[in-house]
């Protein structure tokens, strides 16, 4: 029970104070009316949060090879271990009997957002799902069939198998949540659904190396299977979609994070109308300008986008554009630093022409763009970009600065992880076989060089510690390793 003596002290103003029903349970703050409960607003939303169970793989496979060379169905090892050989040359009596592939099972969270049964969830918790089920906390189960998903922002788009059957739905914040506000997580913990959990918006704006977008970080507990489950502010209205936990354990240490209203909403409208997320790319590799690079190239204070490499066959190869060229403006408005330039160019179409105002040789100059489309996977923008990498010896000595083994994911985002030195920070933060690294230092990966020139950067920068961004079965997670001194 939280004290009125503690909630005059922290409260803010918000909105939702309004909402509060007349003879709620209430305190008065010197910033207006604090409730003493929260039950009315989770009595009001609860209907509409459901837990989502999710069967992926199972079957026979027979007389098939798999991506890895391999008959299909066996397991997906590595080309490098001693029994790869071994399965490859399995005689043909054995490489034609059906194999059983063992089906797994996750748990996760989501929230219905329309009457007629649309629902919101994580991306990582139905990824590879044969079949999809949503349950109620009356025990009531229904099938659910996917509309569409966007890895990007790990937002998927579910429709529940209602025929006309109508349902309780909630709808997104229209204002933006503000540090401060209170943040009521509603989910399916470790399969204990209709669980409640209570916070605050801790942060705003968090970089967790998932592209372009903002975070919101709250530190209402967020668990494994609350992933895809809804973040509400005192208006029962959805601040954020959870997605993400930052833990060294891999259990909640008080910080997640969650998709913001504004961003969730844009993705779910284009996966209600096509199924996919377009947005615009310029293909190129960029870094800030800080004020070192700034005075190097002549501009009066660090701002912008500095181009540091330009990807073979995409947008930008032949527009103009060059490395070294200062990123300042995209259609006349200001860009503040990659982040900022990212984003903008994601907002638009694909095949939109843009006016893109660069610093070069101490004046400005314009170049246009016409844009493509941002490629949907790392594999694809590998192939764009015609393997390159760092070479073999520098990997492996930059590998070794996080303990790690990787290997290649098939058909997958990220690089896998093959084993974890036990004496590592890694071991110590929960990272184990099986794990894939998604991001490092946010950047996208593709391959264990990409891991390395991650690691390599972040020693360039001077810097102690590297992010990781880490996908397992049934979670997302954001992970600092540590780097070993030189």
């Amino acid at each position: 029970m939280v004290s009125a003596a503690l909630l005059s002290g922290v409260m803010t103003a918000t909105p939702s104070y309004a909402q509060l029903a007349p003879d709620a349970p209430s305190v008065e703050t010197p910033f207006g009316r604090a409730p003493l409960s929260f039950a009315d607003v989770i009595e009001k939303v609860k209907p509409s949060v459901v837990s989502i169970s999710v069967v992926a793989g199972g079957g026979k496979t027979a007389g098939k090879t798999g991506k890895n060379g391999l008959p299909e169905g066996f397991p997906d090892i590595p080309e490098d271990s001693p029994f790869y050989d071994f399965f490859k040359n399995l005689p043909k009596e054995f490489r034609n009997a059906p194999q059983q592939q063992r089906p797994t099972q996750a748990q996760g969270s989501g929230f219905i957002i329309s009457t007629d049964g649309y629902v919101v969830t994580n991306n990582h918790v139905i990824d590879g799902a044969n079949k999809i089920q949503v349950s109620f906390d009356d025990q009531e189960k229904l099938d659910a069939e996917l509309v569409g998903t966007d890895p990007r922002t790990d937002i998927a788009l579910l429709k529940i198998k209602a025929n006309g059957k109508s349902f309780p739905a909630v709808k997104f914040a229209a204002k933006p949540a503000r540090v401060g506000d209170w943040a009521l997580a509603v989910g399916n913990p470790f399969g204990l659904g209709g669980t409640v959990t209570a916070g605050i918006v801790s942060a705003l704006g968090r970089d967790i190396g998932s592209g372009p977008y903002d975070f919101l970080q709250i530190d209402a507990a967020v668990n494994k299977g609350n992933s895809g489950g809804p973040t509400f502010n005192l208006s029962g209205e959805v601040l954020g979609v959870n997605t993400a936990i930052f833990s060294p354990s891999g259990g909640n240490v008080g910080i997640a994070f969650a998709v913001p209203a504004v961003t969730a909403t844009e993705v779910i409208d284009q996966l209600k109308k096509s199924g996919t997320v377009s947005r615009g790319w310029l293909g190129v590799k960029i870094q800030n300008v800080d004020e070192d690079t700034a005075a190097a190239i002549g501009l009066s204070e660090p701002k912008g986008a500095l181009v540091n490499e330009i990807t073979p066959n995409g947008p930008a190869m032949s527009s103009g554009l060059k490395v070294q060229d200062a990123i300042i403006a995209v259609n006349a408005e200001k860009i503040a630093d990659s982040r900022d330039l990212a984003r903008k160019i994601a907002n638009y179409a694909p095949d939109t022409t843009v006016d893109v105002k660069v610093w070069r040789g101490n004046k400005e100059e314009n170049v246009k763009i016409k844009l493509g489309k941002f490629p949907g996977s790392s594999d694809e923008i590998a192939k764009l970009e015609q393997g390159g990498g760092a070479p073999d010896d520098q990997t492996g000595t930059e590998l070794e600065q996080l303990g790690l083994k990787l290997a290649p994911v098939r058909g997958g985002e990220g690089v896998s992880i093959m084993d974890v030195d036990p004496d590592s920070d890694a071991a110590q933060k929960g990272l184990k076989a099986g794990d894939v690294i998604i991001e490092v230092g946010g950047s996208s990966v593709s391959g264990a060089s990409d891991v390395a020139d991650g690691v390599k950067k972040a020693k360039d920068m001077g810097r102690s510690a590297v992010m990781l961004y880490i996908k397992s079965a049934e979670q997302r997670r954001v992970v600092a390793l540590q780097l070993k001194k030189s």
